[in-house]
């Protein structure tokens, strides 16, 4: 498994968010996708508290923010309602991993995605990535430091 690199290109797609809505990832503006592995989890919820915090800075600078798991769509919206996250979870259920596959973040022995973090651009490639192993966090700092370097190249 290859995880995307900077320059490479990324088809848009639909996904679920956790209300059950469409989701267009790809589509006329750049976005922020953002892979975890598991709702619930210590890690994982601390790092959604942060992109939630950022989540108006990013709006700010021209980005859309998805954070995707292999979770069903019912569990994300009980993650997101117990957290009051305000931005979308998208669902990677079923099939399951693909969305991550298509990123090459999916742990397919695990059943679900890396810590993978992908900043796509309006015309769909990736300008800025970072994966990471399971138990080891993000600099969630360097999330927003690449949004608003991407904002001044435009």
């Amino acid at each position: 498994m290859t995880a995307l690199a900077v320059g490479d290109r990324v088809d848009s797609f639909d996904g679920v968010n956790q209300f059950g809505q469409s989701v267009t990832i790809g589509a006329g503006s750049a976005w922020l996708v953002f892979f975890y592995p598991f709702a619930f989890t210590g890690i994982c919820s601390s790092e959604l508290r942060a992109l939630d915090e950022m989540r108006r800075p990013l709006r700010d600078v021209g980005v859309r923010l998805a954070a995707v798991s292999c979770d069903s769509m019912f569990a994300l919206r009980v993650f997101s309602d117990a957290e009051h996250f305000s931005f979308d979870l998208v669902s990677d259920h079923w099939p399951h991993g693909a969305i991550a596959e298509r990123f090459g973040v999916f742990d397919a022995r695990r059943g679900c995605a890396l810590r993978g973090s992908f900043l796509v651009d309006q015309d769909r490639t990736v300008r800025w990535r970072t994966v990471q192993n399971l138990g080891q966090p993000r600099d969630m700092n360097a999330h927003l430091a690449a949004a608003r370097e991407l904002a001044a190249d435009r």
